[in-house]
């Protein structure tokens, strides 16, 4: 059984492993850069490590420092969490051949889904539907152009390697691709150090399900149903919801046993998620495999809200050389759960990311309500990291009264210091589309002007926020902070952005 972990990663998913660990009676240890010293997941762990200076690849990224620090500190299995290095084989590699616990998929199984060329050759074999598409080894424009020409306009042009939409090219011609093929290659080649490109059917206004699916070593493969995740800004997802509400019992059955069978192909251990597009509606419709991101999701609250799991600690579990604590036709969904990221970026501005200290930061609760942070009042957001601040999750008995919560739940959140997307989140939940569930990954880029057209708060309001609020923080005896009144008492409380 695994004794002590060393969570290779910071901010709220650092928080979730530990609460996981404690619950389970696991010790726990913490790594940071000199920017993260008093952050509240150092403080929380059991202990903590000193990794560097505060850029990513001096700290986070630094394989061998996270190594040390894990034999130092007496660990004997590693959590790399989300983002940095969760999904790079190099580090499953150095954590297996260190003689830890790599608390996820194996190397040899990342490798094999990190190149998206050879994944979709895999699922191919199994008989997984794939978008129609074409992975030439040649890699010439010739070739590339002969492939496209094939498979017919409009088409995308996508890196081997890597994922977030970077490099991704929408083609409608063949002159567009020319100038497509060279932008791609460098951009690929940059961001990860392979410029191999392939192409795809370029399919109308689809939608973003993806499945959770769970393996332990001794072949027992499960999943845990679908998330929609559709309401994405370049390819980042915002805002996800389960159950689908485009999904019906018959697809989210074939697609279930779809990514089941994607996850035994390669065999699969531990949690990892399928990544699908879905065409059009009702019983017909047709979906395809993207890829499998092998790690642990940052929207997995709601399939734990909905399914009734904690998949942190089923992770520790199966890492320790358990089976899997459930059995398919155990896994039933309840209710409706929906996820908001909140980020520090101004909508306005582009979604220019904010930085700075939290003058007051203040997280709304009840029933229903379940919010993952890595931040508390008086802390400072970093301009070295992801801005995401928090998770907020609501649960109801129906999609109706899920998003009810939610944006109960937003209208009471209170931020200072820094500016939000809070008024951006209850737009996109106010908005009829969003509503009506009938949206796709187009949706956002549609509707940005409309979602992001928010009254600004007056200057006079954001003076009189941030002085109650300076000094609530620094007043000897001073009472709690003095509350700013809305613009509109049914608003959404935008004066609380700053």
């Amino acid at each position: 059984m695994i004794r002590r972990v060393l969570i290779a990663n910071r901010g709220e998913i650092a928080l979730r492993i530990i609460r996981a660990c404690r619950a389970a009676g696991i010790g726990t240890v913490a790594v940071y850069s000199d920017a993260d010293q008093e952050s509240p997941h150092v403080l929380a762990a059991d202990e903590a490590v000193r990794l560097g200076p505060p850029p990513a690849a001096e700290s986070y990224l630094d394989v061998g420092a996270l190594i040390d620090a894990a034999r130092r500190s007496g660990a004997d299995a590693v959590h790399p969490g989300y983002g940095f290095l969760s999904e790079r084989a190099h580090f499953a590699r150095a954590v297996e051949d260190a003689g830890l616990v790599f608390i996820g998929p194996s190397a040899d199984a990342i490798t094999r889904l990190g190149s998206k060329t050879g994944a979709r050759r895999l699922m191919e074999a199994a008989g997984v539907p794939v978008v129609p598409g074409a992975t030439p080894d040649d890699q010439s424009d010739a070739a590339l152009t002969a492939a496209a020409l094939a498979l017919g306009f409009p088409l995308l042009v996508k890196p081997a390697s890597g994922g977030g939409g970077i490099g991704m090219k929408a083609v409608a011609s063949r002159d567009e691709l020319a100038t497509a093929l060279p932008q791609a290659r460098r951009e690929a080649q940059a961001a990860f150090g392979n410029a191999a490109l392939y192409l795809e059917r370029l399919i109308d206004r689809p939608r973003h399900i993806e499945v959770q699916i769970f393996a332990d070593a001794f072949g027992a493969t499960v999943h845990l149903f679908e998330r929609e995740c559709s309401a994405q800004r370049r390819h980042q997802k915002v805002v996800e919801e389960t159950p689908s509400p485009a999904v019906t019992p018959a697809v989210r059955a074939r697609m279930g046993a779809a990514a089941v069978t994607a996850a035994q192909a390669v065999g699969y251990r531990n949690a990892g998620t399928v990544e699908f597009l879905l065409e059009g509606d009702g019983d017909d419709a047709r979906f395809y495999f993207l890829e499998i991101n092998t790690r642990l999701q940052v929207e997995h609250p709601i399939t734990e809200c909905v399914v009734g799991v904690d998949l942190v600690r089923a992770q520790l579990a199966v890492a320790s050389g358990l089976p899997l604590p459930w059995r398919q036709q155990d896994l039933t969904q309840r209710g409706h759960a929906l996820e908001c990221r909140i980020y520090a970026e101004d909508p306005a501005q582009g979604f220019l990311p904010q930085a700075g200290p939290l003058l007051r930061y203040r997280e709304p609760s009840g029933p229903g309500i379940r919010v993952d942070s890595g931040v508390v009042e008086g802390g400072t957001v970093s301009v070295y990291y992801d801005p995401m601040l928090a998770k907020l999750v609501t649960w109801g008995e129906t999609r109706h009264d899920s998003i009810a919560r939610a944006l109960e739940a937003l209208a009471r959140y209170e931020i200072l210091g820094v500016r939000t997307n809070l008024a951006f989140l209850s737009a996109i939940l106010r908005h009829p589309a969003f509503v009506a569930g009938r949206i796709d990954t187009g949706f956002l880029g549609r509707e940005l002007e409309a979602l992001t057209a928010a009254p600004p708060l007056p200057p006079e309001m954001a003076a009189a926020a941030a002085w109650h609020a300076a000094r609530g923080a620094t007043a000897a005896g001073a009472g709690p902070v003095a509350r700013v009144p809305a613009l509109d008492p049914f608003d959404t409380l935008r004066g609380w952005r700053g």
